[in-house]
């Protein structure tokens, strides 16, 4: 079972709850800005990812580790929790998490916002990860991280999500991070056929629009979803729920609010 948090609303009644899906060497503390913001109105559910955390290591499955293996862990712990329906955010490669849910089981999922979200790679961002591939096997992988954190997020304004990225991901031991960076070449597999899949789910993507890496690549590959809206959060890299949490906070809270099972009853009878 995957280790996680589960925060119960302060709101009377709740149903329905946020499942927080962090990216690569985080762990739900991460979503730290977003959680108090949240429960005010929603269970949350933290969930630490496989490797990442006291969940199990990537290793300790007897079947190969892949993103098939990562959702189904995802999908035990909701049907362990009795949580038949959520709304879903995802941050960095929680995104691409979050986007094969939507593939794998839609009638699951409420809504979802996902912040610097990924469908695929730019030529940087490609080049990068097979330089990476190259020389994994004799460096250190926190050099691998730190470039790739400083090439991801430069200015000085992403320097307070950069030290957070790095500083939890020397938490993690080298065996998880290599078995979670072999996963990177399957982004675009994890979008291909998300806007088939959840063609009737809301989706809120909000990036910085510094977030040079990525930001293209998603307005392209998803200006089609007519279920897709998009937040650009001015002066403002990756990882835009530690940079903005505010403006973060704002629009997802919103946006669940507005996509919630009893907005939902509530516009129906009218």
């Amino acid at each position: 079972m995957l280790d996680y948090k589960l925060y119960k609303s302060k709101k009377a009644n709740c149903s329905e709850t946020i499942v927080l899906i962090h990216g690569l060497g985080g762990n739900y503390g991460i979503f730290c800005n977003q959680i108090s913001t949240y429960k005010k109105e929603y269970d949350v559910l933290a969930i630490n990812l496989p490797g990442h955390g006291k969940s199990p290591s990537t290793d300790s499955y007897n079947m190969p580790f892949n993103r098939e293996l990562v959702a189904d862990e995802v999908i035990l712990l909701l049907d362990e929790l009795k949580i038949s329906k959520a709304h879903l955010v995802g941050i960095s490669l929680g995104s691409v998490a979050v986007h094969h849910l939507l593939q794998r089981v839609p009638e699951r999922i409420q809504s979802a916002v996902l912040g610097g979200a990924i469908t695929r790679y730019s030529p940087l961002a490609t080049f990068m990860l097979r330089a990476g591939n190259a020389v994994k096997a004799f460096v250190p992988y926190m050099w691998l991280y730190k470039m790739f954190a400083y090439i991801m997020m430069p200015k000085a304004n992403h320097a307070s999500s950069r030290k957070l990225f790095i500083r939890e991901a020397l938490k993690m031991n080298r065996r998880d991070f290599l078995a979670w960076y072999a996963l990177t070449p399957q982004v675009n597999a994890a979008y291909a056929n998300v806007q088939q899949y959840s063609q009737n789910i809301p989706k809120l993507y909000i990036s910085g629009e510094q977030d040079h890496l990525f930001l293209d690549p998603l307005l392209e590959d998803t200006k089609s979803d007519e279920q897709a809206q998009h937040l650009i959060l001015e002066q403002c890299g990756h990882v835009c729920n530690v940079e903005k949490p505010r403006e973060f906070n704002d629009a997802s809270l919103a946006f669940f609010n507005q996509h919630s099972s009893t907005q939902s009853s509530i516009s129906s009878a009218l």
